[in-house]
């Protein structure tokens, strides 16, 4: 989706999706993907579309990108989540940031982490990038040392490695991506 405000110093909202899976010999692999527009690595992600929730946007770019479905995934929280009445909740995310995507214009990341237990079983959407890499970590930095990388890609990658181990892993298929029904609140004003 092109960006949706286009005005100096405006923001749009993405999301990202930072996917590890660990080798049969414990190593853990980073998974990103040539972009097709700047040609450089970087994480799974897009535009939060008018019309979607943070989650819906997620779930349609990993199948967009990478094949993977949400029911092959895990994604990593901090806490369990509560369940709410009314409301659909979404997973918790990793991290939040806001970065320059050139031009004066920003784009402010809501950002998961993902746990894949094996490759996708499917391929990414025609049109998208078909050129997907497992990296290591520090195949990664390498890679942003030749500039074929972008350097907080890999530092995000790096903080999810290490907290891994102290968080919980939640099959992400156990997070809605519909919208909540019923008639919500009224404003009176």
């Amino acid at each position: 989706m092109p960006h949706i405000h286009t005005e100096p110093g405006q923001h749009d909202m993405t999301v990202s999706g930072y996917i590890i899976r660990r080798r049969e010999d414990g190593v853990w692999l980073c998974l990103v993907h040539m972009h097709r527009k700047i040609d450089t690595l970087m994480q799974i992600g897009g535009h939060i579309e008018l019309a979607q929730t943070p989650w819906q946007a997620m779930a349609a770019e990993l199948r967009e990108e990478t094949g993977y479905e949400l029911a092959e995934l895990a994604v990593v929280q901090w806490a369990a989540v509560p369940k709410l009445d009314g409301a659909i909740t979404h997973p918790m995310p990793l991290l939040m940031n806001t970065h320059m995507a050139g031009e004066g214009h920003y784009h402010s990341d809501t950002c998961y982490g993902f746990i894949a237990r094996g490759v996708p079983r499917h391929d990414a959407a025609e049109g998208e990038s078909n050129d997907l890499r497992w990296l290591m970590l520090s195949e990664l930095q390498a890679a942003v040392d030749r500039g074929e990388a972008l350097r907080d890609v890999a530092e995000i990658y790096e903080y999810l490695l290490h907290a891994e181990s102290s968080m919980q892993s939640v099959p992400a298929a156990d997070f809605s991506v519909e919208k909540p029904q019923g008639i919500g609140i009224t404003y009176k004003r």
